[in-house]
C-alpha cells in the first residue's frame, strides 16, 4: 500500500461545509460536510483504493481549490483548472470524464452519459459511477439527471443538487443577457 500525505482543510459555501482533501499530484476528495465529520470516511476510502493516507490539516495546501470552489460559487467560474488524482476503476474514469465535458449550465441523462461513452445499456452502472464520483462539483455530477428531467440522487443530497444546477442556470441566463 501506497503511503502518501493527504492534505487536508474545509470551506464554507451556500450548501455548507465543503472538507478538500489533496495529494502531490491534485484535488483527490471533496466531501460535503466539516472535516470533523467526513475523516472516517476518507480514511476508509483512501484504504480501499490502496492509499495510505497520513491525513494533514493544511489549509495553505488545498488553497487553490478553495479559491476556484469560492470563484464557482460566486459565478466568477464556471470551469475548473486543477489537478485532478482520480482514484477509480477504469470504467468509473471514463463516466467522470465523460461528466467533465457537460457544458458548464447545462444537463445531461444517465442514458446520454452511456451512450457518449459508447456503453447504451449500461445506464445503472452510469448512477453507480456517478454516485462514486470523488470530486463533486469539479467533476459536475450533478449535472446528471433522470431521463424524465427529475433531479435523481446525489451524494451531497436533492437540495444540494438543485441549488448547484440553478446556480449555473442562472449565471449561464445573466451572462446570455446583452
Amino acid at each position: 500500500m501506497e503511503k502518501q500525505v493527504i492534505n487536508y482543510g474545509e470551506l464554507q459555501s451556500p450548501i455548507g461545509a465543503i472538507t478538500v482533501f489533496t495529494s502531490s499530484r491534485g484535488v483527490s476528495r471533496i466531501d460535503f460536510g466539516f472535516a470533523e465529520n467526513v475523516l472516517p470516511a476518507a480514511d476508509t476510502w483512501y484504504k480501499k483504493h490502496l492509499v495510505k493516507a497520513d491525513l494533514v490539516f493544511n489549509p495553505e495546501a488545498i488553497e487553490p481549490i478553495v479559491i476556484q470552489l469560492e470563484e464557482y460559487f460566486n459565478k466568477k467560474r464556471n470551469f475548473f483548472d486543477l489537478n485532478l488524482d482520480m482514484s477509480g476503476t477504469v470504467f468509473q474514469k471514463k463516466v467522470w470524464q465523460s461528466l467533465s465535458e457537460i457544458p458548464y449550465g447545462e444537463t445531461r441523462s444517465y442514458r446520454d452519459v452511456a451512450v457518449a461513452i459508447a456503453a447504451p445499456k449500461a445506464v445503472r452502472a452510469i448512477g453507480s459511477a456517478n454516485n462514486r464520483n470523488p470530486l463533486p462539483i469539479i467533476v459536475p455530477c450533478h449535472r446528471v439527471i433522470g431521463s424524465n428531467g427529475a433531479l435523481v440522487g446525489y451524494g451531497g443530497g436533492v437540495d444540494k443538487k438543485e441549488y448547484l444546477l440553478s446556480l449555473e442556470q442562472q449565471h449561464t441566463m445573466h451572462a446570455a443577457l446583452p
